[in-house]
């Protein structure tokens, strides 16, 4: 079965488990598991990983406009290495106190490759979910796209210290706070840009109108020769953990002086269809194997 699939199936059977991440009576729970073969290239340090580890789960929360409070992780290896775990925690340690949360641990386990499950827990009083966008809204973004895609190119070429930088992406807690209240939909773009935007348009029964230019990343331009391949970069090829959400025409003065980043408008929510340039987006992006 499809990663996608049975995440359907699972959602008929567990209608409480939210978008991102759970809400539970003002509290927000999130899970996630990566490893080694498709997770963390050849070159990515175990600080990097713990970072990374931690952070997609922290992005969770901020996609819901919680507030981060504290996560734990399974570190699952075939050998126990003092300084690679004690890098691992440095890394997660970091990574929480990072958005104003704390890493409180975890547990070991032995396992044929180097697995990491993370959970994540945060407070929101007024969560943001992925189905309250409606027509003539604003679709915007935070930050920039393609980090990852550059930082797995950089890897491949053997600069792991600038792809490591790249992979040690800040989880948008603090503008996922700013936006709880006032954006109407919200979801991180683990899985790139062009799968979140279908699967909020699939949330909130509606359409969007996408418009170039996109934010992309500077690495983007730096490790990719072709206008195709940024594009590509930028839009399918997910794990950016950047912020993709729906404002009231109305509400963006009032955001973005409140955000300590970037937020660009790239379109407008629309009755049905997604489209870029008028031509449509086909839904693409990362799916976990």
């Amino acid at each position: 079965m499809h990663e996608r699939d049975a995440l359907a199936r699972l959602a008929t059977l567990l209608p409480e488990a939210g978008d991102d991440a759970a809400v539970v009576d003002g509290l927000v729970v999130t899970t996630d598991m990566l490893h080694q073969s498709t997770d963390f290239p050849a070159g990515t340090t175990r600080y990097t990983s713990g970072w990374r580890a931690v952070g997609a789960s922290l992005s969770d929360v901020a996609a819901m406009g919680g507030e981060a409070v504290a996560a734990v992780a399974v570190y699952g290896a075939p050998t126990f290495e003092g300084d690679a775990i004690e890098s691992f925690v440095e890394g997660a340690r970091d990574v929480c106190e990072a958005v104003g949360g704390t890493y409180v641990g975890g547990d070991l386990d032995g396992h044929e490759e180097f697995t990491v499950a993370s959970t994540a827990v945060g407070r929101a009083d007024d969560p943001v979910y992925r189905s309250g966008a409606t027509a003539g809204e604003a679709v915007c973004v935070t930050g920039t796209l393609g980090r990852s895609a550059a930082a797995l190119r950089l890897f491949r070429n053997g600069d792991s210290d600038r792809a490591n930088e790249l992979f040690r992406f800040e989880p948008r807690v603090a503008a996922g706070r700013v936006l709880a209240g006032r954006a109407t939909s919200m979801i991180d773009s683990s899985d790139g840009l062009a799968r979140s935007l279908h699967q909020v348009a699939a949330a909130s029964e509606c359409g969007f109108a996408l418009e170039s230019p996109l934010p992309i990343d500077d690495a983007v331009t730096e490790t990719a020769a072709s206008e195709e391949r940024r594009r590509e970069m930028g839009l399918f090829f997910g794990e950016d953990f950047e912020l993709v959400c729906t404002v009231p025409e109305a509400a963006l003065g009032e955001i973005r002086p409140a955000l300590s980043i970037p937020l660009t408008r790239i379109g407008t929510v629309t009755e049905s269809g997604i489209t870029l340039d008028g031509e449509p987006l086909p839904d693409r992006g990362y799916t976990h194997g």
